[in-house]
């Protein structure tokens, strides 16, 4: 699966993790050069507290477009090391 947003591919692969509908990426899938770290937070009652990341593609910017659980319970081990997508970022085979 791929993750594109701005026509250009930021994650790409194979091994993908659906939970509640969202495909988590492999952090190692991730291309890191779009990914700024974000101040923004949230938490989730069964999965834990999320991080996000802005992405930045060609000087347009998508503020806290992806996600991921640095220390997700135990109920969401299967997300550790994952990012996943969201406002308008295509997610497509």
């Amino acid at each position: 699966m791929k993750a594109i947003w701005n026509n250009t591919i930021i994650a790409d692969s194979n091994d993908i993790v659906e939970v509640e509908g969202n495909a988590y990426f492999p952090a190692s899938a991730v291309k890191q050069e779009y990914l700024v770290e974000s101040p923004t937070t949230s938490t989730c009652p069964w999965k834990g507290t999320a991080r996000y990341y802005s992405l930045q593609v060609e000087g347009a910017e998508n503020k806290d477009a992806a996600w991921y659980y640095p220390e997700p319970s135990q109920e969401a081990a299967s997300i550790r090391g994952r990012v996943a997508f969201w406002k308008g970022v295509e997610i497509k085979e």
